[in-house]
């Protein structure tokens, strides 16, 4: 169900973006320096073009809540962190930091004050 809404959402999106780029530009952006004046003053009659951005821009909408209701519903209280099962030791038998200690790379060693390498093999 949810990849039946996501994809016609993904298809009205792409609809949305064609119709809205097929429609006549009406100049003056923002409504900035529109004149019209006189008799020509208010807004020009809906077009079919602008009644279909509309229904288009209402579909769009309601596959979004749809989409945000079924992942809510899928949705658990349980953390990522909680479910990522990190393993006390690693492979090579070190103990593997906790979260509480430094992520950071070790330094070099003091007993040596040699730099770090990795090892090739």
């Amino acid at each position: 169900m949810e990849n039946v809404v996501l994809v016609v959402h993904l298809l009205l999106a792409l609809s949305l973006i064609g119709v809205v780029l097929l429609q006549r530009s009406e100049g003056g952006g923002l409504g900035i320096g529109g004149g019209g004046g006189g008799a020509q003053g208010g807004r020009p009659g809906a077009t079919a073009l602008g009644k279909v951005t509309w229904i288009l821009a209402v579909a769009f909408i309601c596959t979004s809540i749809a989409l945000t209701i079924l992942s809510a519903q899928k949705a658990s209280d349980a953390s990522v962190v909680d479910g990522a099962g990190v393993p006390t030791e690693s492979i090579d038998g070190e103990v593997a930091p906790s979260a509480g200690e430094s992520l950071l790379p070790p330094t070099p060693d003091a007993a040596t004050d040699e730099p770090l390498t990795p090892d090739v093999d």
